[in-house]
């Protein structure tokens, strides 16, 4: 578990969709779309990102128009779809914008998303992660992909740094 300070430090976040904002399901209509379905518990953790100055980027390796339109609602600042390296995608955005390890966090699910989530400082993943993302995590969510395990993330990292509760209040006009 990192400290405090460390936390901190988080100035972006990499979120995985499938598995970890969706509940690895991949549906199809009858015209060959296909669907996901995302939580609207993940709106706060988004929102409540944004507003103390967390950048996300989304980082899948699927297309999907549906990850696309979600992601627009949440206002995402970085959305790469059909991302066949993760690694690369990493290093190279870090490099291209300054970014030290201590600086970003990882939320995924699966094993794929090991090699990403070695070359970030914080790993946060769902509780129906595999174990070996689960033996690498700094914090695994009580909840599932797909049922707000995004916002459980995000609401542990803004407490353990003491901004949770301002940012929901200015988000939504209310005290928690």
């Amino acid at each position: 578990m990192q400290e405090r300070k460390s936390l901190k430090e988080i100035r972006y976040l990499i979120i995985d969709v499938d598995g970890t904002l969706t509940d690895a399901g991949i549906y199809y209509d009858e015209n060959g779309n296909e669907l996901k379905k995302f939580s609207t518990k993940d709106a706060a953790g988004f929102f409540a990102a944004h507003k103390v100055g967390i950048k996300i980027i989304i980082l899948t390796g699927r297309e999907c128009a549906a990850t696309e339109r979600r992601m627009t609602e949440m206002q995402v600042e970085h959305l790469v779809q059909d991302c066949r390296d993760k690694v690369s995608y990493i290093r190279k955005f870090m490099s291209d914008h300054e970014i030290r390890k201590n600086e970003i966090g990882y939320l995924g699910d699966d094993l794929n998303d090991l090699p990403g989530m070695a070359l970030c400082g914080f790993v946060g993943c769902p509780s129906d992660s595999c174990e070996e993302v689960k033996a690498m995590a700094d914090y695994v969510s009580g909840f599932r992909g797909g049922y707000g395990a995004v916002r459980d993330i995000i609401e542990f990292l803004l407490r353990e740094r003491g901004e949770w509760k301002k940012a929901i209040s200015e988000v939504y006009g209310v005290g928690v």
